[in-house]
């Protein structure tokens, strides 16, 4: 056999089969983009919950300092300031801040915390849900 004709005998890929690779590794990203959403999104929840854990033991800390008061609704979570790490009034896991109010309305709380969870907006389902202080500690 010459040179050239093996030359001429070597194969590659055509456009097609390329594009059907493509098509796949696409569709396996879109499989494994919903999954780990779904995770993250959860993750940011708990993440929160913690948060809020977090800003009551800080609160726990200014009401003994205070005589066994709580910052007010107006004077919010900045009253608490330095009982937070960095003295940074905490966000929850989305970026926002919590919405604070004291006394609580719901039940017989001191104070409520209120994170409006990933749409920013009152209500909402799933990862969308608020989450609610009062709801975690009844």
């Amino acid at each position: 056999m010459s040179r050239t004709r093996l030359l001429n005998n070597k194969k590659g890929m055509s456009l097609v089969e390329i594009m059907v690779v493509i098509a796949i590794i696409g569709v396996l990203m879109t499989v494994i983009a919903v999954n780990v959403t779904g995770y993250l999104d959860d993750a940011n929840a708990s993440a929160t919950k913690i948060e809020i854990n977090n800003i009551e033991k800080a609160l726990a800390a200014y009401s003994y300092k205070h005589k066994g008061k709580y910052p007010t609704t107006g004077e919010g979570l900045d009253a608490a300031k330095k009982y937070f790490p960095n003295n940074e009034t905490p966000t929850d896991a989305w970026g926002a801040p919590f919405q604070y109010f004291a006394p609580g309305t719901h039940g017989n709380h001191d104070y409520e915390i209120i994170s409006l969870g990933k749409d920013g907006k009152e209500g909402g389902e799933d990862s969308n849900a608020d989450i609610l202080s009062w709801d975690m500690r009844d």
